[in-house]
């Protein structure tokens, strides 16, 4: 998989990614949540632009009564400014209630929605894609950096939120700050008359706008910082995760916890995780250094603006440019002009640090399928007469130099059984795969009737097999749910299923039948099954499709020994006219199968009947069958 190997050598320094790739990866991500979240968009703009000019009309007004008290102090102007603050701050606390209210109902989803972002690519993927150790490498990683500090998409709605509420403040702040510098200190002054000198006033704003700028980068800088440490920060979660909860809280690992003391090691392993981000580790050791040292000079600025801006604004009030009402005005409209340079400067900083974030989910998202889904329609055939052809079939995984299989030619006889045999590695789970379709052959051809598979919709040849995989899986749902794989079933043919898979006696001891819930992930009152009986439960599942090919992988490998024989006795029932193909490491089960196919090293070598290939006593067959031969010679 090319399309994702890039990622794993690219730094989280902010450093690393240019401010137009951030600006890119940014509003490409803007774009996809608006598509998840239409609404959210329109509700933040909305109460963050109201929520912003609020503070500036009670400033205003504030200031206004101020000077009015300190001054001619006329009732009737007092209250008409008293009943104006009133009326406003009632309608803008309304107002702001209303759009918030808005806002968080439109933004409710958003948690789900970017998860759901996340699910739907996974479940969309080719197998091949999934299948792939890479992929679950970087969804893994995704996974980990928002658990962290909610890096990636997570961390885009205070991205748009933030922006907007700065830039209305800004607009709000400036324009009750504008008159600071413009109202000049009157003559009489004396030497305070300095006040209106233009070096004076353009040496304050510069002074202010510098400390104002410098702040925000200090803490982007320490932003940045704290993101090139995600690698070691998330390794150490990975362990902590891994050592700390998951291994302690499965059940199935309470028995050899116990048996070996492996709570010893659990411990080690957590005392070595400090180093990658537990207290007194590399993180630690960063935020006490450099990283601490960036946050506090940054807020030692912001309180240095705060004291420029109380000593020029009191200086030009005590010379007389305004009243001292408006010092209030003042002060609270260029202090919260600072903070919302700041801040947007500072969310500009995080956004860049980010994007490496974004980079990564991306670089998932961005999976291609490349698997053709084919155009024809599979015939639907009521005599079930599919043929199926490997022409000279080869196959190598994606990234690997080695072949799987090699040169395999093989004729399914429809309506028989096949079971494919071989030692581990020998090939049989690749050519189950390909059969399915779930890869496509590296080189040759498998046709189904005279017609190369990967020409038929995908869904449509899908449907044409019914698999129990090895490591099959059942869902936490009742049990005619489970067999159906649907809500809506037909609750006849799921009891014929589980009749034919041997599981009629056990559904007789469940009050609730096709009704009780499988385990308790979900249902209290669900009930546990044995691996055993959940084998026979996928067979029924598989029965249930009504497939014309079955496909059987290590079906009894579960199964006690009488269980076992109930199988292969009624194998002929549970298969009926399919064409079924039965993947076994115990070879004595193939004495039941029409034909059987030898893979070795990736290559077919023998196919035959049983007793076939027994005569063959040079041949691969015939060596496993011997060495086997003391499990179930009778």
């Amino acid at each position: 998989m090319k399309h994702n190997r890039n990622y794993k050598n690219q730094e989280h320094s902010p450093e690393h990614i240019t401010l137009k790739e951030a600006f890119s990866l940014n509003c490409r991500a803007f774009f996809l949540l608006r598509e998840r979240c239409p609404g959210l968009w329109l509700s933040t703009l909305l109460s963050s632009v109201v929520r912003s000019v609020t503070p500036y009309i009670g400033i205003w007004i504030s200031a206004r009564l101020l000077n009015e008290l300190a001054g001619a102090r006329d009732p009737e102007t007092l209250r008409n400014l008293a009943l104006a603050a009133l009326l406003s701050t009632a309608l803008l606390t309304l107002i702001n209630s209303i759009l918030s209210r808005y806002k968080n109902y439109c933004g409710a989803p958003f948690w789900n929605q970017v998860q759901k972002t996340y699910r739907d690519k996974m479940l969309d993927l080719d197998f091949q894609s999934m299948d792939d150790q890479e992929t679950h490498e970087l969804f893994s990683r995704i996974m980990q950096q928002q658990q962290w500090n909610g890096w990636g998409l997570t961390k885009m709605r205070g991205h748009l939120e933030n922006p907007i509420h700065c830039l209305t403040g800004i607009t709000g702040a400036a324009a009750l700050t504008v008159s600071l510098f413009t109202l000049p200190v009157p003559s009489s002054a004396g030497a305070l008359t300095l006040l209106n000198h233009p070096l004076t006033v353009s040496g304050t704003a510069l002074l202010l706008t510098a400390v104002t700028v410098l702040a925000p980068l200090c803490h982007a800088k320490a932003d940045g910082a704290i993101a090139a440490q995600s690698s070691l920060h998330m390794a150490g979660n990975r362990i902590f995760s891994y050592y700390g909860l998951v291994a302690v809280s499965e059940r199935t690992r309470a028995m050899d916890i116990r048996m070996y003391n492996q709570q010893e090691i659990f411990r080690h392993r957590l005392r070595q995780g400090v180093k990658f981000g537990i207290p007194g580790g590399d993180l630690a050791r960063a935020a006490a250094g450099r990283i601490g040292l960036l946050h506090a000079l940054g807020s030692a600025l912001s309180m240095l603006f705060t004291g420029i801006i109380y000593l020029f604004t009191c200086l030009k009030a005590w010379a007389g440019a305004f009243g001292v009402g408006s010092v209030t005005q003042y002060v609270g409209s260029i202090t919260a002009l600072s903070q919302n340079i700041s801040t947007l400067l500072q969310t500009a900083g995080e956004m860049r640090s980010n994007a490496v974030f974004l980079r990564t989910t991306f670089a998932f998202l961005d999976i291609p399928n490349t698997m053709y889904q084919g155009s024809l329609t599979t015939e639907k055939r009521s005599d079930r007469k599919y043929r199926i052809e490997f022409k000279d079939v080869s196959f190598r995984y994606p990234g690997s130099d080695t072949y799987a299989l090699r040169h395999v030619n093989l004729k399914f006889q429809i309506g028989r059984k096949l079971a494919i045999v071989g030692q581990n590695g020998s090939g049989k789970t690749t050519f189950i795969k390909l059969l399915c379709r779930l890869y496509d052959p590296t080189e040759g051809q498998i046709l189904l009737n005279s017609i190369d598979i990967r020409k038929y919709r995908y869904e449509d040849y899908m449907s044409v097999f019914s698999v129990v995989f090895q490591d099959f899986q059942l869902l936490a749902l009742p049990l005619g749910q489970n067999i159906a794989v649907s809500r809506d079933y037909n609750q006849l043919l799921v009891r014929e299923c589980l009749e034919k898979a041997g599981f009629s006696e056990r559904l007789s001891t469940m009050e609730k039948e096709l009704d009780t819930s499988l385990y308790r992930d979900l249902d209290p009152d669900g009930v546990e099954i044995s691996g055993g009986e959940a084998q026979k439960l996928a067979i029924a599942r598989a029965l249930y499709k009504k497939a014309p090919f079955i496909i059987l992988d290590e079906p009894t490998a579960a199964l006690d020994p009488v269980a076992e024989m109930e199988i292969y006795q009624q194998f002929d029932q549970i298969t009926g006219d399919k064409t079924a193909v039965y993947i076994s490491h115990r070879l004595s089960s193939c004495r039941f199968c029409d034909e059987i196919a030898v893979f070795d090293g990736g290559r077919l070598v023998q196919i035959g009947s049983h007793d076939e290939l027994l005569d063959d006593r040079n041949g691969k067959y015939s060596q496993l069958w011997n060495a086997q031969a003391q499990y179930y010679r009778q």
